[in-house]
């Protein structure tokens, strides 16, 4: 599936990815190894993060990447989840949300691109904002969805399911892109936001 082309960003601007993912760990080491590679991997392209803020779970690993690399870490947290998802020891710019909608917005609203990585029912909630809002043409920003050792499959066939059964146009298949790997995640971007 191919992303929405996005204007360039002025060369002295630092892009920001936005990372969508679990607070938990998942089943499998693939899933947290995605996550660290996915943090190196955008770190080294020159880029920056805006994620949920929690120093748990497959964030956690995503932030610590990026943060490795020495590129900026924006956690947004609800104020509700401060203690159940802490925030990084040290080297995250820490926003306080009020609550989940308000975290949403300033994520979509700092982000450049998206990156979702497996996770649950939030996680899912944050993909189909993103989607929704670029079905609507509200936010045309590129949007990639890891399928770490198939985790995605069954949300790509769904999303095949909707168009077929009429409920989308077709062209809703072209609004992210399902890629296996992070490198394959941050090449594509980099291409998207060039």
């Amino acid at each position: 599936m191919s992303t929405p082309v996005t204007p360039a960003a002025p060369p002295d601007r630092v892009l920001t990815v936005a990372v969508f993912c679990g607070s938990s760990p998942g089943s499998h080491l693939a899933y947290a190894e995605a996550a660290a590679r996915l943090g190196r991997q955008i770190g080294e392209a020159g880029m920056d993060l805006v994620f949920g803020g929690g120093d748990i779970g497959l964030m956690g690993e995503t932030a610590r990447a990026v943060r490795a690399t020495g590129r900026q870490v924006t956690g947004i947290l609800p104020e509700f989840l401060r203690y159940l998802e802490p925030p990084l020891a040290k080297g995250e710019i820490l926003e306080i949300a009020t609550d989940l909608q308000e975290r949403k917005r300033r994520m979509l609203a700092l982000a450049d691109a998206f990156v979702i990585l497996p996770g649950g029912l939030g996680t899912l909630d944050e993909f189909f904002e993103v989607i929704t809002s670029a079905q609507l043409k509200v936010l045309p920003k590129p949007i990639m969805v890891v399928d770490t050792d198939g985790f995605y499959a069954p949300l790509r066939a769904l999303l095949e399911h909707v168009v077929h059964q009429g409920f989308a146009r077709e062209e809703v298949l072209a609004l992210c892109r399902f890629v296996p790997t992070a490198e394959e995640a941050v090449a594509a971007l980099r291409v998207a936001l060039s």
